[in-house]
């Protein structure tokens, strides 16, 4: 079977009755070419399935217009829109993203995923920290691929920015003592997730801020599944009014398991969740949750890789945490009124 024929620059300029230069400069979204004589090469282009030689444009301009994304869960929500925002922002700048996942066992550190986008056409990195890596502290970036990590953890070798986990834990328990609640008991995510991990820190260094011993935890895994074991569990805790779940699918569940239990919610006791994930999903949703600006945390990482792309320096060693906002629904009751 024969191969079909590659389309050169000289058939597209032959087709189009330009010549080879304005192709190129088409191809490489050159400005310098009237948008009447762009739209006829265009045509030409789509006529005969011309392709541009990306390769060999990286070797003329120094650069593949292509980030690569780090991630260790691609179904996890809040992945999920990040990636969304990684991928929109990119497309508004020209540029595409390459997706990897980290794998197990020694393959589950930094330096092995950046070797291996490293064999990959890409101008920078985004890691997206969904766990904790063995080398996230002694991690150094190689000098000719940048590299920008969604972590709340600040390091000194490279850019971060991620979601304010500890400020989301403040909010909340803020938000129910000031309702009249004495105390606020947790459920957790998985012990292995950063974002879980920083959201118990926070909790309790909340309720000591308030002079407060933090109440027994219950650790979940983010399904509702064992939320709802949780909120069985906290129906038989005598002082329990207040619940804070890690997500809101976890919250969910700790609702349905308290009910199931005998208790009301709010009436006996208020729930609140993490990220607003169940809109659209679950009728009538009445949850109180910490909306997290997934969007903003996509589109700031995407920016911080760019530019150093494009050669400007991006501030290392800084704690760059973007604010959740706080919804308030229905599953808070006012003990104070």
């Amino acid at each position: 079977m024969n191969r079909p024929s590659t389309i050169s620059m000289q058939d597209v300029a032959a087709e189009a009755g330009v010549s080879p230069q304005t192709v190129s400069r088409v191809a490489n979204g050159s400005a310098a070419v009237r948008s009447e004589t762009r739209e006829r090469v265009e045509a030409a282009m789509r006529k005969l399935g011309y392709r541009p030689n990306y390769a060999a444009r990286a070797l003329k301009h120094g650069r593949f217009n292509d980030i690569g994304v780090v991630m260790f869960d691609m179904s996890a929500y809040g992945n999920v829109r990040i990636l969304n925002a990684i991928s929109t922002a990119a497309n508004e700048h020209g540029y595409a993203i390459t997706m990897l996942t980290i794998g197990q066992g020694r393959d589950r550190t930094l330096q092995a995923a950046v070797e291996r986008m490293k064999q990959l056409p890409v101008d920078g990195m985004i890691v997206v920290m969904e766990e904790q890596t063995t080398d996230f502290l002694d991690f150094t970036p190689p000098t000719d691929l940048p590299v920008v990590v969604i972590s709340e953890n600040p390091t000194d070798h490279c850019p971060t920015v991620d979601a304010d986990q500890h400020g989301c834990s403040r909010t909340v328990v803020d938000y129910l003592l000031n309702h009249g609640h004495r105390t606020v008991y947790h459920i957790a995510g998985p012990r292995t997730s950063i974002a879980a991990t920083n959201r118990v820190e926070g909790w309790q260094q909340a309720l000591q801020e308030r002079g407060l011993t933090a109440p027994p935890m219950y650790t979940g895994d983010w399904e509702a599944d064992s939320g709802y074991q949780a909120g069985l569990a906290l129906a038989h805790e005598s002082g329990c009014t207040a619940v804070y779940a890690a997500n809101d699918q976890m919250a969910y569940g700790a609702i349905l398991g308290l009910r199931a239990a005998g208790k009301r919610v709010p009436e006996d006791v208020s729930v609140i969740g993490v990220d607003d994930s169940l809109v659209g999903t679950v009728p009538r949703l009445g949850l109180t949750t910490m909306r997290m600006n997934f969007d903003e945390i996509g589109r700031e990482a995407f920016s911080m890789v760019m530019r150093q792309c494009e050669g400007e320096s991006v501030p290392c060693g800084v704690r760059h945490a973007i604010p959740a906002e706080l919804v308030e629904r229905a599953s808070v009751r006012d003990l104070t009124r």
